[in-house]
């Protein structure tokens, strides 16, 4: 029986935005993806001592996003456990769900590929996935040799390494958050029904 195979994107999604979507989609389709499901961190453990929204919120304002998309999906695990959402928790505790009858597409950023083996057991995530999808702006040159350098860093990454251009939206939710604060729009940055939800719940007009 041919295995599902499934892309995930996991981040804070403080708010969600479009630049969040259009990679989750461009992935979706160029690598022939049956579902892309969101993984919203609970305690992100890159923004210790930052003020984060809650969980609630950050989840409502996803599932309003991504629900006009019939292959978008949210997965709840790292709201739903305890303690910081290490990646090689989120992949450990969804194999134990699906067990291996699906493939398992991580999606990161270009410079999370750089930063990858400084992750807390990098081994441990390269284990648990089937392929790991770096996503980069269309026209990216790759420098020679470079697989063969991370490979040296990360044993097994070179076979497991998938790369994808898509397209480039100057977005950060930092900045959207920031925009709010100051009373401009942001909309045509995220959804109409994020940039609602937003001003409904009178989210961060108070940001450092």
């Amino acid at each position: 029986m041919q295995r599902r195979r499934i892309g995930l994107i996991g981040g804070t999604f403080d708010p969600v935005h479009y630049g969040h979507l259009v990679v989750a989609e461009e992935v979706y389709y160029a690598l022939g993806l049956d579902e892309i499901v969101f993984i919203p961190a609970g305690e992100p453990p890159h923004k210790r001592g930052q003020i984060v929204t809650p969980a609630a919120e950050r989840l409502a304002m996803l599932e309003l996003a991504i629900a006009p998309n019939t292959h978008f999906s949210i997965s709840r695990v790292d709201l739903e456990r305890p303690g910081p959402s290490y990646t090689v928790d989120t992949l450990r505790l969804l194999r134990e769900q699906w067990g291996d009858t699906v493939e398992l597409y991580f999606v990161i950023g270009w410079d999370s590929l750089e930063d990858l083996a400084s992750w807390y057991e990098p081994q441990g995530i390269l284990q648990r996935l089937d392929y790991l999808v770096a996503v980069h702006r269309p026209g990216h040159q790759e420098m020679p040799g470079y697989r063969e350098q991370l490979e040296v860093r990360l044993p097994g990454i070179k076979q497991r390494l998938l790369t994808v251009a898509v397209p480039q939206l100057d977005i950060s939710a930092s900045e959207l958050r920031l925009r709010v604060a100051e009373g401009r729009p942001i909309r045509y940055q995220t959804p109409d029904s994020v940039v609602e939800y937003i001003r409904e719940h009178n989210l961060y007009h108070e940001q450092n």
